[in-house]
């Protein structure tokens, strides 16, 4: 990780803040942001804080992409979330006072602002909306956790893996083909994300090549066939 102050990226102008949940901020809070925050650099791979560490404020995504990870019964890792530019990393924990009970790691270059604890309590004391968004994050995030599990629970492998790949799209989108999903990830973390061995994974991925579903390009994956591809997620149902 390093810090970099070279950039010349004004808050009140920042397309990632506006998508963020300090969208609603007072003139006068945008600039206690704009001289109070750090950029963070990270190479792909990288950690940004771990099970167990103290948070010391939060991070926000300014480029790049993040997967947070916990570690299951079974000592393996479970991917539980991923981010995209504008999301907020570390809230909770800060605002329940407890260490992280999960590690967030870089899934390619990214940069990161970082807020300091004092810094994000008081625009949290001086801007309701603030606030209001937060609450409102956590209860989409608990909500779309609870339907995860009924998911996993309910839905065959082949349907999980499906609805992965329909979900990496949705939230990365697609390179310029409009077919290859604009993220980098390991067979690992996919079968994580469906919540299968990895082996399980590769070969249903295979099938659904052969199917010509999609396509697989070393880590890259097309969608070929989206209308049959969410048929087969079984999301409709």
């Amino acid at each position: 990780m390093s810090v970099n102050k070279e950039y010349p990226l004004d808050c009140g102008s920042c397309l990632m803040r506006k998508l963020s949940v300090f969208n609603n901020l007072r003139p006068e809070d945008v600039l206690c942001l704009n001289h109070n925050k750090n950029h963070l650099e990270f190479k792909k791979g990288k950690i940004i804080f771990a099970v167990g560490q103290r948070p010391l404020g939060i991070y926000i995504v300014y480029s790049g992409k993040v997967k947070v990870q916990k570690l299951g019964s079974n000592a393996k890792e479970q991917i539980v979330r991923l981010t995209k530019e504008g999301d907020i990393l570390g809230y909770r924990s800060l605002i329940s006072g407890s260490n992280y009970n999960a590690t967030a790691e870089t899934l390619e270059d990214s940069v990161l602002c970082f807020l300091s604890k004092d810094t994000f309590f008081e625009l949290m004391k001086n801007n309701p909306s603030v606030s209001m968004n937060l609450m409102k994050l956590l209860s989409d995030k608990l909500g779309a956790a609870e339907t995860k599990i009924v998911e996993i629970i309910q839905k065959p492998t082949r349907n999980r893996i499906a609805e992965t790949l329909l979900l990496l799209n949705e939230l990365f989108g697609t390179e310029e083909d409009n077919q290859t999903i604009n993220v980098v990830m390991t067979r690992e973390d996919i079968a994580n994300i469906a919540g299968m061995s990895t082996e399980t994974a590769i070969r249903l991925l295979y099938g659904l090549r052969d199917e010509g579903l999609i396509g697989l390009e070393k880590k890259k994956i097309k969608i070929l066939n989206i209308k049959k591809l969410i048929k087969e997620s079984n999301i409709e149902d």
